[in-house]
């Protein structure tokens, strides 16, 4: 079954919640604040959150709410929507508060999945907040999800093989474009990446295509259409084949391949990946010796000199519409969104949900390029269905068949028909 008609019966199942927090007077769960005590139950994806943050969560919840417990339950990124369709459709089966990756929270909050915190915004942070994640999450005047943190890549490179090959930190795309190659052709590595590009990486692939003026879809009247193929997008998804032709040795059926372990071999001089790759990356244990000094990094630099449009990436928090415990929830989203929580989240290399605390990232070159990065980062389009199109794989399917060599505008002609399809 497509995913698009199973949320079309998730947002039919959970409708009388979205029509209570509207101003019903029944007391189903998105209107009633529930018991003062419940064995609560938080949804976190991956690893991003480091566990002193989780462990801080858990204790302080229930310390300032004797007799409740707290259990966060780790989920996959890969199949979240379908878990999130099933789960948040159900009272007995719904956790009570869900992370939820920034592009897929339109598809859900138009499905009413979530709980209408719009009279929580103030308390939370208010314009303090992430103002793009809010947006992303607000539907017909209503805020359905808030940002729990952000993550912008930039650029992380090996000194010592830019020294070798003679070559500065570049400052246009093709200035970054020529880098990448001439580090491959310095390598003399089939297997060397000048820049680490799995084939599959439309996440990292999408700066390219907003670099050229490109985009993924587009408004069209009431619906959306997709614009792979305008001449701007098929220069962008060019610049993408030729960097991995030229200069990448991932697979090219590889998405979030992990490179860092390559990366301290040698074996790859650039790669974009988040600011909390660092820490890896200059961990002993990790297999990394003395390779602090050796790395450096800069926001990818765009055609006309600025920070080039890279995708910004994170995760909202929300309250599921269907759990009956909606104030200790809502209590939950706090915690997440104070000083101590953001705090511990920044000093992980992420970037707080609240503006006024970026100065916790630090002022080094890292948390500079974090910040710079960030100044010219994008969403994808802003369409209810958007998770569908994540869903489907249609962009992995994309770019890896012009990894392969495939015809760039044959290929985005097809896509294009299969994202419409879903977005409408």
């Amino acid at each position: 079954m497509r995913i698009k008609k199973i949320l079309a019966i998730a947002a039919v199942t959970a409708l009388w919640g979205v029509t209570s927090a509207c101003g019903s007077d029944d007391d189903s769960p998105a209107t009633s604040g529930g018991p003062e005590e419940a064995d609560m139950v938080v949804w976190l994806n991956g690893t991003d959150t480091p566990q002193e943050a989780r462990d801080w969560l858990k204790e302080t919840f229930e310390k300032e709410h004797p007799g409740s417990t707290l259990t966060i339950e780790e989920q996959e990124w890969d199949g979240l929507v379908e878990r999130l369709t099933t789960a948040l459709s159900s009272e007995d089966q719904t956790p009570d508060v869900v992370e939820v990756g920034n592009t897929q929270a339109p598809t859900f909050t138009t499905a009413g999945a979530f709980s209408d915190l719009t009279g929580d915004l103030d308390e939370l942070g208010g314009d303090d907040l992430l103002q793009g994640f809010v947006e992303g999450a607000t539907g017909d005047g209503k805020t359905y999800a808030v940002p729990y943190y952000a993550g912008s890549t930039y650029v992380f490179y090996r000194k010592d093989l830019f020294d070798r090959a003679g070559l500065e930190v570049p400052t246009t795309m093709d200035d970054f474009v020529a880098a990448a190659v001439a580090l491959k052709e310095d390598s003399d590595q089939e297997d060397f990446s000048g820049y680490w590009l799995p084939g599959q990486d439309w996440r990292d692939g999408a700066a390219f295509l907003w670099d050229a003026g490109g985009d993924f879809a587009a408004p069209d009247g009431e619906g959306w259409t997709g614009t792979l193929s305008s001449p701007e997008s098929i220069a962008g998804l060019t610049t993408f084949q030729t960097l991995y032709e030229e200069a990448s040795g991932a697979p090219a059926d590889a998405n979030e391949a992990d490179p860092v372990t390559p990366f301290c071999a040698g074996k790859i001089g650039m790669m974009s990946r988040p600011g909390w790759v660092y820490g890896m990356l200059t961990d002993p244990e990790a297999g990394c010796p003395d390779l602090a000094e050796k790395v450096g990094v800069f926001a990818l630099p765009g055609s006309d000199g600025g920070p080039a449009p890279v995708l910004l990436g994170g995760s909202d928090i929300a309250v599921s519409a269907q759990t009956p415990n909606q104030d200790l929830a809502r209590d939950i989203v706090a915690l997440m969104l104070s000083d101590e929580y953001q705090g511990i989240l920044a000093d992980a290399g992420l970037t707080p949900a609240r503006e006024s605390l970026a100065s916790l990232l630090g002022d080094d070159e890292f948390a500079q390029a974090t910040i710079e990065a960030a100044s010219n980062a994008k969403l994808t389009p802003a369409a209810a269905n958007w998770a569908t199109v994540e869903g489907t794989r249609i962009l992995e399917d994309l770019f890896s068949q012009i990894a392969q060599g495939g015809d760039v505008e044959e290929l985005a002609s097809d896509a294009d028909e299969r994202i419409t399809e879903e977005l409408n």
